[in-house]
């Protein structure tokens, strides 16, 4: 039984004891996910656990069947051993738990069924104690194999790491089980070869195939320098990865890590069955008894004894126990699958409540890739010249618009005395002449201030270059939005979700990418404190997610309703911050994951009216005789079984599927409309 229903049970990751016992007796541990690897899902007919419910239903058809043929005494001994079939999966470990007394909420509904089961055996009902015990049992274990099947996705993630890797030793290829691969190790991946862990491409080119674990569904081109992840699957080429990560300890055994941690913070929803649920058992109790003492003071003792064994199942909290459970496993299961990793059942419940959605820009809203879009050349200078002049000056800077400059540049010569001024530019010497390159704040444009103003509205950040003193061009350079932003924020609006920029970049450039996005609402110039505040104050008003991807963000991921990361696989502090992580990049997982979470409360809030509702109809149906054992207990097992059955909706996924391609990952593509800038 899930862990939420019956106790803890074997799991990776620590669980916060839900309800337990709060079903059933069950001990039926959870498959764990941890190692290579994965055991596949069962076919009903062979799963074991399905094999006393069923022979326990067999057996109680027959001894129907023989009764109304008047073998009496074979239909009592049919519905004996179905008895025993079906009692078997629930009573041994409720009388366990009760004479353990393992702390308090150990009254669970397996009791109530034992003794409404006990209670029609001494009063002669032997056929509906073993209809009781096969239709309770026969729900028990559909609850147990629903569970198995919402976490099969999940663990199916860590079939994608290969059993074995092929690795350069000092006396030549050595193939080493994946597990003990270490940091620094030389991978040697052939073609089709699946990546063993995360590493950095050494030698060789090649397109890896990363659909599983990032959703992208074009295969990305890598190269020396380039990231690869644990689960890729190479193409045609050949190539020597050198591994970052450990074997057991990897981005894709990271993704498992987190979403197993699912069960231990619960949603609110989740909170709400387990107040309703904990005190509901004795509370029954307590009422059965007052039902059968009843019986004592008007004279009819067995009467109101079988009321009271009535009452005892229709007022059993079972289908609300598992009215939350079943949907957030599943609709955590189903989103891990399609590359939205959220970490707790507490993240995806408010995820489904977002109603404002704030963005970072650089890296988020943009590529996080700076390229030279624009020179401005004074009269007499070519493109050429200022760019291979600029190069010149800022091939040994680190800073990121200097990379871009030094890409651009089909020449440059050689600086001297060069020395960088942090916050404004650099200085030098290039061919025996003064030289600088910056900012305009630190150098003025003069004849070109008209075309430097130009670039900065359309969100390029622009740097000026100076010879002897005369400014001799201005070059403009962007981080483009990303192709699919647009798309994003148009179905953001399209759901009625409020779309917010925060970025330290200017508000010239801030403006024109969001104008491009089609975001209306911008603040810029923000520090990361600053981000965190203004954060909060929109949580404060509405539900808010924050979206971001580096360090920088970390506060502000903190402090929203939901903190969103690109990219789990990325800045550790953001991830860590963050409730949910996308394992790929593109932003068109946003508006489907708002709409999966929020389709998964909707599940969820009917499970609990429906198993509320069932709970305050039988309930004095049974006190006043309408209904017997019989009908209470097959209206309160099937209202169990379309209780799970409504939960395991939630792992199937509308509109567009989550892993929508990344048309623009590492590869070369037109740029789009001129856009962009620098947080």
């Amino acid at each position: 039984m899930s862990d939420e229903c019956c106790g803890p049970v074997k799991t990776p990751a620590p669980v916060e004891p839900a309800i337990e016992d709060a079903c059933c007796g069950s001990t039926t541990p959870a498959v764990a996910s941890e190692g290579m690897e994965v055991e596949q899902p069962t076919p009903w007919w062979r799963d074991r656990a399905l094999l006393l419910p069923i022979a326990s239903g067999v057996l109680w058809v027959a001894g129907l069947l023989l009764s109304w043929a008047g073998a009496e005494t074979a239909a009592l001994s049919a519905h004996v051993l179905a008895l025993g079939a079906g009692a078997w999966t629930f009573v041994p470990g409720t009388l366990r738990r009760l004479v353990q007394g393992r702390g308090r909420g150990r009254l669970g509904v397996g009791l109530l069924m034992t003794l409404a089961a006990l209670g029609a055996v001494l009063l002669g009902h032997v056929g509906e104690a073993a209809a009781l015990a096969f239709l309770f049992s026969l729900a028990e274990a559909l609850e147990d194999r629903s569970m198995d099947r919402a976490k099969q996705g999940l663990r199916a993630l860590l079939a994608l790491i290969p059993e074995t890797a092929r690795v350069a030793r000092a006396s030549g290829p050595e193939v080493v089980p994946a597990a003990e691969l270490r940091r620094g190790d030389v991978l040697l991946v052939g073609a089709g070869d699946r990546v063993a862990t995360d590493a950095v491409v050494i030698e060789g080119r090649s397109w890896m195939d990363t659909s599983a674990i990032t959703g992208e569904s074009i295969p990305v081109e890598v190269g020396p320098g380039d990231e690869v992840h644990a689960g890729s699957v190479n193409g045609a080429g050949s190539v020597q990865l050198r591994a970052t990560a450990d074997g057991r300890d990897n981005s894709l055994t990271q993704i498992v890590r987190l979403v197993e941690q699912a069960h231990a913070a619960k949603g609110e929803r989740a909170r709400l069955a387990d107040r309703i649920a904990r005190p509901l058992v004795p509370v029954v109790l307590v009422v059965a008894a007052l039902v059968a003492l009843l019986g004592i003071v008007t004279g009819d003792l067995l009467l109101w004894i079988e009321r009271a064994l009535v009452v005892l199942v229709a007022a059993s909290p079972c289908a609300l126990a598992i009215a939350v459970p079943v949907t957030v496993i599943s609709s955590i299961g189903s989103a891990s699958k399609l590359g939205v990793v959220i970490k707790s059942g507490a993240a995806f419940e408010q995820l489904g409540t977002v109603r404002t959605v704030a963005f970072d820009k650089t890296g988020t809203l943009t590529r996080n890739d700076p390229r030279v879009v624009d020179v401005a050349t004074a009269p007499g200078r070519s493109r050429e010249d200022v760019l291979a002049v600029a190069a010149a000056l800022e091939s040994g800077s680190s800073h990121p618009l200097a990379a871009a400059i030094v890409a651009a540049a089909d020449t440059s010569a050689e600086a001297t005395a060069v020395q960088e001024t942090p916050g404004h530019g650099i200085t030098g010497q290039v061919g025996g002449r003064s030289v600088r390159v910056g900012n305009p704040r630190w150098i003025a444009p003069g004849e070109l201030a008209a075309r430097t103003q130009e670039m900065a509205s359309r969100g390029m950040s622009v740097v000026l270059v100076e010879v002897d003193g005369r400014v001799i061009g201005a070059i403009g350079v962007r981080d483009e939005l990303r192709a699919e932003a647009a798309e994003t924020i148009a179905a953001l609006h399209a759901q009625g979700i409020r779309t917010v920029m925060l970025t330290g970049d200017n508000a010239l450039t801030a403006r024109a990418i969001a104008a491009a996005a089609g975001i209306d609402e911008v603040h810029a110039e923000q520090l990361p404190a600053d981000k965190a505040a203004h954060i909060r104050r929109l949580a404060a008003q509405t539900p808010t997610a924050m979206i971001g991807d580096g360090i920088n963000d970390a506060p502000a991921l903190a402090s929203a309703t939901v903190g969103i990361a690109m990219g789990v696989t990325g800045t550790a502090a953001a991830v860590e911050s963050a409730d949910v992580a996308f394992t790929g990049t593109d932003l068109r997982q946003l508006p489907a994951a708002l709409a999966h979470a929020r389709r998964g409360r909707r599940i969820m809030t009917g499970n609990i009216a429906l198993a509320l509702a069932i709970i305050v109809i039988l309930f004095p149906l049974a006190l006043f005789g309408v209904l017997g054992l019989a009908a209470v207990v097959l209206v309160h097992e099937v209202a169990e079984v379309v209780v799970i059955a409504n939960g395991m909706r939630a792992a199937r996924t509308r509109g567009r599927a989550l892993q929508g391609p990344v048309m623009f990952v590492g590869q070369d593509q037109p740029d789009p409309a001129p856009v962009g800038g620098r947080a």
